[in-house]
């Protein structure tokens, strides 16, 4: 076993990137909270911050990720999280050190996917596996440039849980979402890791370092390789990622829900908005033009019970823009029929 793990690093190492996050002087003072400014009568203090740190232009190394080439040309796969910050550069460092300025071309409205660009020509790559062939117990390994400091470091697991879901923030501008159908692994992942490859032993990536729970031991997890096989394949067809839009804010039902709502049904979605900020269903979208309305209870998507286990979001994974989502719903004491076209989401 240890001399397959070792064969499978030395294939895979080469292709493995890290995404250096730089920021201007200029950019780092405006982000101070202006809430320490009364504390400051004498202006803002100068920033301590180490010259080896400071490059020629200015610009400041604040973070790192990782990520992984997937084509000769240059494309690399990353976290969208790794790559949120408008204001930042993108250096990506190659496993023999050369640096390459990165383009972000594309970021996945729904998933924790990026995909970068560099100028370059016959680079190594990482051949993408197939997600839903997985098994739990099986051997993976993860790669990535650990918090910025140490390229290429490598850890052993296996994977201890499949289709799981976690409540996370890709950025520190978005809110809370859920991340579904996830890889959990006990390989070790950190921060840094972010968009690095997770690799079976034939060195297949079947998944994205993605996320850790602080706290937990020995919980990672990783986004299915199959999306973002999905992104670059919107990416070469309509130069973007295409996603499909609902529009409408729903609560799964379960049993829990149902006795404390007093709802007719424990199985379903709810349509509500989850503060007053928010419309249930949100003006001008499909959902809204199609009638749904909030307190609807929608029981099945093209056919198929809504469950914990099959929620809507997991419907809207299998389908495209442009096509019909058949929902049977429940307004009081009404069944309804609704047919909606499925937008894109921007």
């Amino acid at each position: 076993m240890s001399e397959t793990i070792v064969k499978t690093i030395k294939k895979v190492m080469p292709a493995v990137v890290s995404v250096i996050i730089s920021k201007s002087l200029k950019e780092i003072e405006k982000e101070l909270p202006q809430e320490m400014m009364p504390l400051m009568p004498f202006g803002m203090p100068e920033l301590k911050i180490p010259e080896d740190k400071i490059d020629s232009r200015g610009m400041v190394q604040v973070g790192g990720g990782s990520g992984f080439i997937t084509d000769p040309s240059g494309i690399i796969l990353t976290n969208k999280h790794v790559i949120a910050d408008p204001t930042a550069e993108y250096t990506i460092i190659t496993s023999d050190d050369k640096k390459y300025e990165a383009e972000v071309i594309a970021r996945d409205p729904i998933e924790d996917i990026a995909i970068l660009k560099i100028k370059a020509n016959g680079l190594p790559t990482i051949s993408l596996g197939n997600s839903t062939e997985l098994e739990l117990g099986q051997t993976v390994i993860a790669i990535g440039n650990t918090l910025g400091m140490f390229k290429n470091t490598v850890s052993k697991g296996i994977v201890s849980g499949l289709a799981r879901a976690i409540s996370a923030r890709p950025s520190p501008e978005e809110s809370m979402q859920e991340l579904r159908g996830l890889i959990q692994t006990d390989a070790a992942i950190n921060p840094g890791n972010s968009g690095g490859p997770l690799v079976n032993l034939e060195g297949d990536a079947i998944g994205i370092n993605a996320a850790v729970i602080f706290g937990a031991q020995n919980i990672g997890f990783a986004i299915p390789i199959n999306a973002a096989k999905r992104d670059l394949s919107d990416l070469k067809k309509f130069g973007r990622v295409k996603r499909p839009l609902l529009g409408l804010r729903y609560v799964t039902i379960n049993e829990n829900l149902m006795d404390r709502l007093k709802l007719p049904v424990a199985y379903g979605a709810l349509v509500a908005a989850q503060s007053p900020h928010h419309e249930a269903v949100i003006n001008g979208t499909p959902a809204h033009k199609a009638g749904l309305k909030e307190k609807d209870i929608i029981l099945e998507c093209n056919g198929e019970k809504i469950t914990n286990d099959k929620t809507i979001q997991d419907f809207l994974e299998e389908m495209n823009v442009g096509d019909i989502l058949k929902m049977k719903i429940l307004r009081g004491k009404n069944n309804l029929e609704i047919k909606v076209t499925l937008a894109e989401r921007k």
